[in-house]
């Protein structure tokens, strides 16, 4: 039996412990002897079960919180899922306080369970709201009173197969951080994060208090293998979980197409590539010779010779960016950094990191930098030099920015090449781009000083690495002798992974200019594929022409954004066509998605969000814009 508890009598589950607090929902599972009490908005806990204790304790009196309790007979968990929601939408209840929901995933027992409750707005402890259950298509109501605060589900269903959701208002209050609000806000931890508008968001759990804790062996260990054997078991059920969570995975560029089984002779070695990949250290066991020859290939990818550049493999995208940053930094000190208001985080962070002065730059509808509003911002600010991210696949859109519009954008406002220092950040496309026919090019064949690439993402290594590319005459105002190593170093961390040079190596060998361009035309084909599948469906969808990211209306059930790992901002959310994403997985995936939008809207009649503001009309499929084409004309759709 699964319970649902709202109110603040003593669980008898709980085992001795208090009960929840006034004003709370508790759940337990008599078999697995977990338990789980969350209380209002303003404070909540975990309850202590005979089988051992999680805590987790909040500050805010608003909490976003995804919480896993892991059972010891099963690899699969129990999630929990708390967000707030807008009280206009339950008008009805009059109520201000918790709704419950539980989903059974379909496969599992058919239409599946939901429970509504709610708490008078006086947040007393006695005063308890009515709920309605459905199962397998009948219709249960359940009264939740002081003496009876509990909603039980059959016993048959399967614990692992059920996910609760609980959503929570906030409370009014005249204190400026309590103040009403017209959306939702979701916090973490406590720490408010929004205020309700489009660019609320939304964090995951605390594996603070989810960790795998490390022990101490027992005395006689070594006789009865008791750690080796549970390790394994540990090991076995994460291996299970990671082919599970690589079936549904679409928000998040990463290719998960690859076989390295023949580089497993060398995972024996400890390989660092510390230093100057390009001058050996007193450090013998190294892969530079892999580095080099990647760094080559990258260098004849983008046009420059062999004695023109420097580079090294870095340990992510960000490093890459934040080497390409420091490089225009060191060679104009007192230059302004220049960044459109859609790049990457890690360039503002490079901007902290270096206490750099950073001008934030529009975008058009398509995250493309408004080389408009560039001029505007050069011009106002003529005196010092310019240093410019230009991104090559925006994180969100996949925008590609127009490197020879910012080229004649600068020349027009002043900017002579002494004066100006350009780095493209291609995490994703950046290794696309060559491969596209009629795509501008990204080459040192013009006045840019640096291009930095993702070696994780569209290559598949299945460690985090980069690819950082630089003109050898920017380097000497970083490079420096080390004595200790013997070698020269310009690169931002010290020790480097020297495993990732050689599975880039690997797959650089194996596939080939020729591999590469079908992989790309293949991932382009298929994203096409997802946005006429989405817009057939009724979806709000945008792609940008350069993109195999896929921009939609954001789903409305977060259990469906958890499963396929999408990333959402604002209203929008996106999915990136990879190798290793196929048609089939495409079909599903759309199936999937129609199906959670029908569960939100049981009755039918489905409301499309407005996302125009994200994606234009002739891209939006809500009411008013449906039908609206690129010229502004409608199609004769009904609006």
């Amino acid at each position: 039996m699964f319970n649902l508890a709202l109110g603040s009598r003593k669980a008898d589950c709980i085992g001795g412990e208090e009960g929840p607090p006034a004003g709370s929902w508790h759940s337990c599972h008599e078999s697995s002897g977990l338990s789980l009490t969350f209380s209002s908005p303003s404070a909540y806990k975990w309850a202590s079960s005979p089988s051992g204790s999680l805590h987790f304790s909040s500050r805010g009196r608003l909490v976003w919180s995804q919480l896993e309790i892991p059972r010891s007979a099963s690899s699969t968990a129990l999630e929990f899922l708390v967000f707030p929601y807008h009280r206009s939408q339950f008008d009805s209840l009059n109520h201000r306080g918790f709704v419950i929901q539980a989903n059974i995933p379909s496969g599992n027992s058919g239409e599946g369970f939901a429970m509504v409750t709610s708490v008078a707005a006086s947040g007393d402890a006695g005063t308890l709201g009515s709920g309605v259950a459905k199962f397998s298509g009948k219709v249960v109501e359940s009264k939740l009173t002081e003496s009876s605060p509990v909603a039980s589900l059959p016993a048959d269903i399967p614990l692992d197969a059920l996910k609760v959701v609980c959503p929570s208002v906030k409370e009014t209050s005249s204190s400026e951080d309590d103040e009403a609000y017209d959306g939702p806000v979701k916090t973490t931890n406590g720490v408010k994060l929004a205020n309700g508008d489009s660019d609320t968001l939304v964090l995951g759990k605390n594996f603070h208090d989810l960790c795998l804790t490390i022990t101490e062996p027992d005395f006689d260990d070594e006789v009865t293998g008791e750690k080796d054997a549970y390790m394994a078991g540990v090991l076995a059920r994460y291996r299970k979980t990671l082919v599970e969570r690589t079936k549904f995975h679409l928000g998040y560029p990463y290719n998960l197409d690859f076989d390295y089984g023949a580089l497993s002779q060398l995972q024996h070695f400890s390989i660092n590539n510390l230093g100057d990949p390009f001058i050996e250290s007193n450090y013998g066991v190294h892969s530079r010779q892999f580095e080099v020859g990647v760094l080559d290939w990258f260098a004849r990818l983008w046009d420059i010779e062999k004695n023109e550049y420097w580079g090294y493999i870095t340990n992510c995208g960000t490093e890459g960016n934040l080497h390409g940053i420091l490089v225009g930094r060191e060679v104009f000190p007192d230059g302004i950094l220049y960044a459109s208001k859609d790049s990457h985080y890690s360039i503002f962070k490079a901007a902290r990191m270096y206490r750099m002065e950073v001008v934030k730059v529009d975008t058009l509808l398509s995250g493309e930098i408004d080389c408009k509003d560039l001029k505007q911002k050069l011009l106002e600010r003529a005196d010092k030099p310019a240093i410019l991210n230009v991104n090559i696949g925006t994180t969100v859109k996949g925008a590609v920015d127009d490197l020879d519009l910012v080229l004649e954008t600068l020349s027009e406002t002043g900017f002579k090449e002494d004066r100006f220092y350009i780095h493209c950040d291609g995490a994703l496309f950046g290794l696309m781009m060559p491969f596209v026919k009629k795509a501008p090019k990204v080459t040192f064949k013009k006045p840019i000083g640096s291009v930095s690439v993702s070696g994780h993402k569209f290559i598949g290594c299945p460690m985090p690495c980069g690819v950082q590319i630089t003109r050898m005459e920017h380097i000497s105002v970083l490079s420096n002798n080390v004595e200790y190593l013997a070698s020269r170093d310009a690169t931002i961390m010290g020790s480097r992974n020297g495993h990732a040079p050689i599975f880039l190596w690997y797959t650089l060998n194996r596939k080939g200019y020729r591999g590469f361009q079908k992989e790309v035309q293949r991932c382009l084909r298929n994203a096409h594929y997802l946005k006429d599948c989405l817009s057939a469906a009724g979806f709000g969808v945008m792609l940008n022409e350069l993109s195999s990211t896929v921009v939609f209306e954001r789903p409305q059930e977060e259990s469906f954004v958890l499963k396929w790992q999408l990333a959402c901002q604002g209203k929008i959310s996106h999915a990136v066509v990879m190798p290793n994403v196929t048609v089939e997985k495409i079909d599903k995936f759309v199936k999937e998605l129609i199906d959670s939008r029908q569960r939100c809207f049981p009755d039918g009649k489905v409301v499309v969000p407005c996302i125009v503001d994200e994606v234009g009309p002739e891209n939006c499929a809500c009411e008013e814009h449906r039908g609206i084409q690129p010229n502004g004309t409608s199609n004769g759709l009904s609006h």
